[in-house]
């Protein structure tokens, strides 16, 4: 009997000399808050600020041209009213296609500078796993709960802004 219970003594702490390390991420936060990704997020908007600017001058353009159909359409001639209204009908339409148009091309700029900055917190994260041991690193927006000794997701951007002062 004594010597069963030494056995599985002997089993039981091999089995915990063999702890499995695991590591959890965010990359949500890392692409909210990460050097790269800010500066990834200023480098979009500044490339966009021109279509943005033409936008809202065609918005104020549409504007004026329905305030001056509300202030003078009674007192026009048919046919310059109806020459109003067409203007004000393309220039909406140009408008609106102007603005999806923006979306769209934002959306596939963010989606590629994200794809970049993701490649290297991949990247990030598999120099820290080899570095530290890890077994298993996960990564994870909406975990119900996770405790901070396993979350990693700083050492992953302290990596990421090392990686761009050295660039």
């Amino acid at each position: 009997m004594i010597l069963a219970t030494i056995a599985a003594a002997i089993l039981a702490s091999n089995v915990l000399a063999e702890v499995i390390k695991i590591g959890v991420v965010n990359t949500e936060k890392i692409l909210r808050e990460s050097m790269p990704a800010v500066q990834a997020q200023k480098k979009i908007e500044q490339e966009f600020i021109p279509r943005d600017e033409d936008i809202k001058k065609m918005a104020l353009q549409a504007k004026n041209l329905q305030d001056k159909l509300e202030k003078d359409g009674v007192t026009m001639e048919e046919t310059e009213r109806r020459n109003l209204e067409r203007n004000l009908a393309n220039l909406s339409r140009e408008y609106q296609r102007a603005q999806r148009q923006m979306r769209e091309d934002l959306s596939v700029r963010q989606n590629e500078e994200y794809g970049i900055i993701l490649e290297r917190t991949n990247r990030a994260i598999n120099h820290i796993a080899e570095k530290e041991h890890y077994d298993l690193i996960l990564q994870l927006q909406d975990s119900v709960y996770r405790s901070q000794r396993i979350d990693i997701t700083d050492k992953v951007i302290k990596v990421l802004e090392s990686e761009q002062t050295t660039q």
